[in-house]
């Protein structure tokens, strides 16, 4: 017999394994989507109907899209399947999960539920056997001509407007009796309460996978590219969509009081990245500066409780608010910051436990009656400047709007001025001297800088600016108490910088919005939020230890060895 040889375009044409087992899988999820995953009413995004892909199984729709990369070969391809292997796995789990746990367990789902979570196994098997070859794709930069300019502006005001949708969805989502008259409980927790924080959590996971695809195919890095060219264009785009989310709300104050809070927790994470970011000292008790801010704007805002009986005007108070904190921030980092790391830590940690112990006893018994100890200044009035009062309701080109928008509106001049701040510090001799004593202390102090005067600035600027938000904060939530300025609100803060990225002003924004936003969809995990959040952190840390939003400087240092073939091929 002769033997024969088998053409090389019909091997090469041969279906691959990996291709075939990624196409199922996805087929199968796109196909459960339209079948119900709940077999009882109450569920969030109506799981019971068929041919509706509502709720969650949007999400695992989205989610199976990327294996259209399938039909052509797309730089990027693999990696960007992969990530969408993963997050498509934990939207399932996570989902049947709530579901099974809302319904009492697994005989209440609905048949949904099982050719989906067979397609999310065969979609992550199939990804994995695809050619490891294929790299993460480069950015796109568009040619030079006549169109790119008014292309790429519609690409960043686009970004800017998509980013206002999501957010509006997001923060839009119920956290709470979603289903109507149902009073059903499950222990301590409500069956509501946990549906609801169920699909939220699957909303924010999905778009985490969704941001990771688009990095894979480079999109992002084409995104930033763009955006490099037209930053003035950019900042201007985001901050028109963040003026008009109030516009979104039809009236509604309650995200607007949570977009407000966030913007001071923001303004005070952008201060502490100062400290934290760019001159590298480890403060642990910067709620404690926050804190004398927000005491300083309730004792002087006219109160009935506060014992001053003095009423300044707003734009004053939170001048002479930020000046009193950079003066505390002066009083404890003239002796204590030639420490260094850890002793640093301490002291500062001690500084902040001090404050909440003061402000507490300083009730007219323990000490002297100052702040009302435990029950703190509270009743703080509404704001007004001239005739226009904050606490009023207010109609705006037709639409109305709730008295929470016009505290939200000073949160976003606070931010600005916090955000332009941080960019020119961090631009100047005086932040490069900053990033320089950050790297090598003993380097820095070598070539002239002076080391302690750099620190002790550096602390007394982040004081102030963490001031000025507290007293804009006393405002929005009508109080200064002191079991609002614990050790607990120093980490978040940290975690905040650690989590978005230290150094940079958009990390700092994205870890502040996730750590605040988060805690209020997850109220009924009570104590095992802090658990999520060191889990988040430890991986975090281990996957992509620069940040969400790392600078230049920071990613080369952890990333540079990737440059190496070698250690790309072992990675």
């Amino acid at each position: 017999m002769t033997s024969q040889t088998i053409p090389e375009a019909r091997v090469r044409s041969a279906p691959d394994l990996g291709v075939l087992l990624t196409g199922a899988g996805a087929l199968l999820l796109v196909g459960s989507a339209l079948l119900p995953w709940a077999g009882y009413a109450g569920f969030p995004g109506k799981m019971t109907l068929s041919g509706y892909p509502g709720g969650a199984r949007l999400y695992v729709l989205l989610l199976a899209l990327p294996a259209l990369a399938l039909l052509r070969p797309l730089p990027g391809r693999a990696a960007a399947l992969r990530a969408a292997a993963n997050v498509e796995l934990a939207v399932v789990a996570l989902t049947v999960y709530f579901v099974a746990y809302a319904g009492g367990g697994f005989v209440n789902v609905g048949g949904g539920v099982y050719p989906a979570m067979i397609g999310a196994i065969l979609y992550l098997v199939g990804s994995r056997r695809l050619p490891t070859s294929e790299a993460v794709a480069e950015g796109v930069a568009l040619p030079d001509a006549s169109w790119r300019f008014p292309v790429e502006s519609l690409v960043v005001a686009g970004t800017a407007g998509l980013a206002l949708w999501l957010f509006v969805i997001g923060l839009g989502m119920p956290s709470s009796s979603i289903a109507s008259g149902s009073d059903l409980t499950l222990g301590p927790l409500s069956i509501n309460d946990v549906a609801n924080s169920g699909q939220f959590l699957a909303y924010v996971i999905t778009i985490a996978g969704v941001a990771l695809v688009a990095g894979r195919l480079g999109l992002l890095k084409s995104l930033t590219i763009m955006t490099g060219r037209h930053p003035k264009l950019f900042v201007a785009a985001g901050f028109i969509a963040a003026a008009a989310f109030p516009f979104t709300q039809n009236g509604s104050g309650e995200s607007l009081s949570i977009a407000a809070r966030i913007g001071v927790f923001a303004a005070a994470a952008v201060g502490l990245n100062i400290v934290v970011g760019l001159a590298g000292l480890l403060d642990l008790g910067y709620i404690a500066f926050f804190g004398v801010g927000a005491y300083f704007g309730a004792l002087v805002s006219g109160s009935v409780t506060s014992v001053t009986g003095v009423h300044l005007p707003f734009a004053l108070t939170i001048v002479l608010g930020g000046l009193v904190s950079g003066i505390f921030g002066l009083l404890l980092g003239a002796p204590t910051l030639r420490l260094r790391g850890d002793y640093l830590a301490i002291v500062t940690l001690g500084f902040g436990e001090i404050f909440r112990i003061t402000v507490n006893n300083l009730d007219g018994s323990a000490g002297p009656s100052l702040t009302n100890g435990p029950n703190g200044v509270s009743n703080i009035p509404d704001l007004a400047l001239g005739s226009f009062n904050f606490g009023a309701n207010h109609t705006l080109f037709g639409i109305d709007l709730s008295f929470q928008s016009n505290y939200y509106w000073l949160e976003l001049l606070l931010l600005a001025f916090v955000m332009t701040s941080f960019l020119r510090l961090s631009e100047s001799r005086i932040g490069r001297a900053w990033v320089a004593i950050r790297e090598d202390e003993l380097a820095a102090a070598a070539t002239g800088i002076n080391t302690t005067r750099l620190k002790l600035l550096a602390f007394a600027l982040g004081a102030t600016l963490a001031g000025a938000a507290g007293t804009v904060n006393a405002h929005v939530v009508k109080v200064a108490a002191p079991d609002s300025f614990t050790f607990i609100e120093s980490a978040t803060l940290l975690a905040a910088i650690i989590l978005g990225g230290m150094g940079t002003v958009p990390g700092a924004l994205l870890g502040a919005t996730v750590l605040y936003l988060l805690p209020e969809k997850l109220r009924f995990l009570h104590d095992l939020r802090l658990l999520v959040f060191g889990i988040a952190l430890v991986l975090i840390m281990r996957f992509r230890p620069e940040g969400l939003v790392a600078s230049k400087r920071r990613a080369r240092e952890f990333h540079d060895h990737e440059t190496d073939p070698a250690a790309e091929a072992v990675a």
